[in-house]
């Protein structure tokens, strides 16, 4: 049996993330995940600044050997419109590919990684979690996505929830887009979006949309807005699927006796964007934060919930104009600038993700000559 201090299941931002700071402060980790990395995951690929912040990357050593696509700008439309334009004089997020993003965080996670072990079993043991009876610990991470069996043992049931449909491709191409700026194609019931991203040598492409329903709608005119901007191959690869929570619909249970969900296993998704990458992060650190403190004082482990409820506070999707109303605001630039580009995606003026990330942060990043604050200062 390997007895450890905690327990993580998944290999993605959220548990390389949560792995990497019980290290450092003296923890002895193990991490399963099913998967053996590198491996693909089903995701656009693309951080903001704050998520560089909190993670403290070095730009300039993560670019040597990996894809990394500075964004200045996007092309947004809606149904048919006229696409609109929005350009920014600084860099405001960077596209990466899963594969290599995920691989290089859980290689300086500092934990004992089990890749391709499947976690078969969850029992309880006293005051230890044991899985697939063989790795005993008082503390379990659920780091493993929507489908994570600790949300599964925590009672989640997929037959309840109303989660994010999503499809995505990835495939070696140069497309004639400007790598700088991925395109966002907006469904006109507001239901959802297709995005376009050249990510240096890479093209990654999907779409997305909540509620009930399938996709099946929406990939012809995803298909053929693709083809239209000259960027589908001739022979597409397979799109592959996904589903998450957003954290204004998720009713999970987000913790219990010795256990805690982060990430998607917890439902945190971005309601607008659909942004995942920052809040597993976020809720990574949250979830360290409170077994660091659980070591002096064990009720501050039951304080994970809480803190997750005060950093992700219901917000709502729905538009609370006429949808008419709300298609025609997406063909004038102002709005599609300050509100869908500046507030949606990049949360420029949004006061929590700054100071979360002033406060978590992982150390002082290299920005390729910029620092965080410029990287996150647009035009007026």
């Amino acid at each position: 049996m390997r007895c450890c201090d905690a327990l993580i299941v998944g290999g993605g931002p959220s548990g390389s993330t949560c792995a990497r700071r019980l290290a450092e402060h003296g923890f002895d980790v193990v991490l399963l995940d099913q998967a053996r990395f590198p491996r693909d995951k089903t995701c656009g690929g693309w951080i903001t600044p704050a998520v560089v912040e909190l993670l403290g990357l070095d730009l300039e050593e993560y670019a040597r050997s990996r894809v990394l696509q500075p964004i200045t700008g996007f092309r947004v439309a809606c149904g048919v419109r006229p696409e609109v334009r929005v350009s920014f004089d600084n860099v405001v997020s960077y596209a990466i590919r899963r594969c290599e993003f995920d691989h290089y965080l859980l290689g300086r996670s500092r934990c004992e990684a089990h890749e391709g072990t499947r976690v078969e079993s969850i029992e309880r043991d006293g005051r230890h979690w044991v899985l697939n009876g063989s790795f005993k610990a008082p503390v379990l991470v659920g780091a493993g996505g929507h489908f994570c069996p600790v949300a599964r043992k925590l009672g989640a049931h997929a037959a309840g929830e109303h989660p994010v449909i999503a499809q995505e491709i990835e495939w070696r191409c140069r497309s004639q887009a400007d790598p700088a700026e991925p395109k966002l194609l907006f469904f006109e019931d507001r239901s959802g979006y297709a995005w376009c991203l050249q990510k240096q040598d890479y093209v990654n492409a999907g779409l997305g949309r909540l509620g009930p329903g399938s996709l099946a709608p929406f990939r012809s005119r995803f298909t053929s807005w693709l083809r239209d901007s000259r960027t589908l191959p001739a022979e597409p690869p397979p799109l592959h699927g996904h589903a998450y929570l957003t954290a204004d619909r998720s009713r999970r249970r987000v913790s219990d006796d010795g256990v805690l969900l982060v990430g998607d296993a917890a439902g945190l998704a971005d309601p607008r964007s659909g942004e995942g990458i920052r809040q597993a992060v976020e809720s990574a650190l949250l979830a360290a934060e409170s077994i660091i403190e659980s070591r002096a004082d064990g009720s501050k482990l039951g304080e994970y919930a809480g803190k997750l409820r005060a950093r992700y506070a219901a917000r709502t999707i729905d538009w609370p104009v006429p949808g008419f109303v709300a298609s025609a605001l997406m063909s004038m630039p102002v709005f599609v600038r300050e509100v869908v580009v500046k507030r949606w995606f990049l949360h420029t003026n949004d006061r929590a993700v700054k100071e979360f990330a002033h406060r978590y942060g992982g150390g002082s990043p290299t920005h390729h000559g910029s620092t965080p604050s410029e990287l996150t200062r647009t035009r007026p």
